[in-house]
């Protein structure tokens, strides 16, 4: 069954002159989606971009993360796992290569999660190993992505 995603992308960093010149415009758009929040947008800060805003290179590690958790979520409830608290700070590696094209090597997923007492840790571990399969976001990047988990136990 195919699936169909679609959002708005809107340029917002014409500063009166459009790209006249390359340092002319600023590197910031908004994400639109029909019924949803903006989100205001910017380029890398490397790359002349404003820092406050969400960047792509953000946007895509933190859908990873998200996909991940809501996998990891859906098999939790089916193995008896009890998960009462899920919190990640991934980590992605980038390289630039010559002529300034750069791309993703690596995604280190780091959730902390915290499960009831009684909790078997070893099939809650087990659970990140079996979500690359099925995640639409990790089957559709090109690099490998790790899985770091620790774990708290409530109580």
């Amino acid at each position: 069954m195919d699936h169909s995603y679609s959002t708005r992308v809107i340029w917002t960093g014409n500063t009166g002159s459009g790209t006249a010149t390359y340092g002319g415009y600023a590197r910031s758009w908004d994400i639109a989606a029909p019924g949803k929040p903006v989100v205001s947008c910017s380029n890398d800060p490397l790359l002349g971009g404003d820092p406050t805003k969400m960047n792509p290179e953000d946007l895509l590690l933190s859908a990873l993360a998200a996909c991940h958790m809501l996998w990891y979520l859906h098999f939790a409830a089916e193995a008896g796992v009890v998960v009462v608290r899920y919190v990640d700070s991934p980590v992605g590696v980038g390289t630039v290569g010559n002529g300034g094209a750069g791309q993703f090597t690596a995604a280190t997923l780091r959730p902390h999660v915290t499960v009831k007492a009684g909790t078997d840790l070893a099939v809650a571990t087990a659970l990140h190993g079996k979500i690359g399969a099925v995640c639409f976001i990790a089957r559709s990047v090109n690099f490998p992505v790790h899985h770091a988990p620790r774990f708290s136990i409530e109580g």
